[in-house]
């Protein structure tokens, strides 16, 4: 089994003596329902799994429930002899999104306690968003991603012990042995192609075909682009378009979607779209990057709504739709092939499963910085430029950024395939491996 981090969330909460409901929020396909089914059946004597997404699809019998009475009766025939007390018995609505009059009705369900709770979802926000009243009080929402670097470095074959050892040597800011910097760089090229979706991780430690890794990666893509079934087929057609136009768009400058190109039509601004964007972004299945151009703490306040970037949830599907089965692409280091796309997808993925919130430093005149992060422990802006080439230490936007007095930007970071860890007035060179700990 794939260790998650989130396992640990989940147990403690259920442990715990809240009266809050917990709810799983993310993507499809990236194991939610395979973790919470996990914690449950171990925590649980009597482990009750309700999806809704089935039931939204065929008798539809929780769809005109609107008691908690309702609920128990109809709860007690699908569970038949199952059913004790709050001790022992869990019950898990799996994504609850399909009826979302049900979110309105976890605050009653907590507040009676009959059972304990958990539930899980896609498309949260867009679903909270629709809500009438949302129980704010009475859930605890936390957003869960594809494997960080660090869960699949532990799925193959990585221990704790080393990745401790290792975040001690990012924090004291020491170099790897050379043998150890190259173990961890053809570690992390592997992430590059399997990325982590569960099944793409658990079919490579498997058997290593990659072949087969791409055929899964290939299904959830194209999973991702279809759905949104609850849309009308013109809106579909417009996610649909936003969705694929990333992975080429990485390859543009300045990486932004442009608006006109999402149905080839002269006059379009992104506020004709803002609904198609809201369902990426809130289905887990892209992270927004959003502009900034006054870098200061908090980011959030001087952030733009309409320029943002977007990126796939997993570089792994990234490196699919790019480069096939060519798997040397990556691992070979061909000079001839950019990964700065990939790379910068890779930091994305790290930094939002880490729970950052994710900007972009833009400037007509200084230029861009790939990633801002909010510094919560210097109470200032972190700026974040990725490199994949030699290049590294290129970098004037960054420098403009980091030596302007007005910004009160306390360092920066460039993350490459160096190994040598070294600092150039306020800018950290770290290798790239490292942004596991960021």
């Amino acid at each position: 089994m794939l260790h998650r981090k989130i396992e640990s969330l989940i147990s403690e909460h259920l442990a715990s003596d809240t009266k809050k409901i917990l709810l799983i929020d993310g993507a499809r396909q990236i194991g939610k329902s395979y973790i919470i089914r996990y914690v449950g059946q171990k925590l649980y004597k009597n482990f009750i799994e309700i999806n809704l997404t089935e039931d939204a699809l065929q008798d539809r019998v929780f769809a005109q429930i609107r008691s908690v009475e309702d609920f128990y009766i109809q709860l007690g025939i699908s569970a038949g002899g199952h059913l004790g007390n709050k001790n022992d018995t869990l019950i898990f609505l799996d994504e609850i999104q399909e009826y979302p009059h049900l979110m309105t009705l976890l605050k009653f369900l907590a507040q009676d306690g009959r059972f304990s709770y958990i539930a899980s979802g896609s498309s949260l926000g867009v679903t909270l968003g629709e809500t009438p009243s949302i129980p704010m009080g009475s859930i605890r929402r936390v957003k869960m991603y594809p494997l960080d670097f660090e869960e699949f470095a532990l799925a193959n074959g990585i221990n704790q012990f080393v990745l401790d050892s290792l975040r001690e040597k990012y924090e004291q800011q020491e170099s790897l042995t050379e043998a150890l910097h190259n173990q961890f760089m053809d570690l992390f090229k592997k992430f590059l192609l399997v990325g982590g979706m569960p099944d793409a991780v658990n079919s490579f430690i498997a058997d290593k075909n990659i072949a087969k890794v791409r055929e899964i990666q290939t299904e959830i893509h194209d999973y991702y682009a279809a759905d949104a079934s609850k849309y009308g087929e013109e809106r579909r057609l417009k996610i649909r378009s936003i969705y694929q136009l990333v992975p080429s768009n990485m390859e543009n400058k300045k990486k932004r979607i442009v608006a006109q190109s999402i149905e080839d039509k002269k006059g379009k601004r992104f506020k004709d779209y803002e609904d198609e964007f809201e369902y990426l972004i809130n289905s887990g299945i892209t992270l927004c990057v959003q502009a900034v151009s006054n870098p200061v703490f908090p980011l959030i306040e001087t952030s733009g709504k309409n320029l943002l970037k977007l990126y796939l949830n997993d570089g792994g599907i990234l490196t699919s739709i790019l480069y096939g089965n060519n798997a040397r692409a990556i691992l070979d280091d061909k000079k001839s092939i950019n990964l700065g796309s990939v790379y910068e997808t890779v930091v994305a993925t790290e930094l939002a499963a880490h729970g950052h919130r994710l900007f972009y430093y833009d400037n007509r005149k200084r230029g861009e910085v790939d990633f801002l992060i909010d510094d919560y422990n210097s109470l200032s802006v972190l700026p974040i430029e990725v490199k994949s080439g030699k290049d590294y230490s290129i970098h004037s936007a960054l420098s403009g950024l980091t030596g302007n007095d007005d910004y009160h930007v306390a360092s920066g970071i460039v993350l490459s395939n160096e190994r040598i860890i070294k600092k150039k007035n306020k800018i950290t060179y770290m290798p790239i491996y490292y942004v596991m700990f960021l």
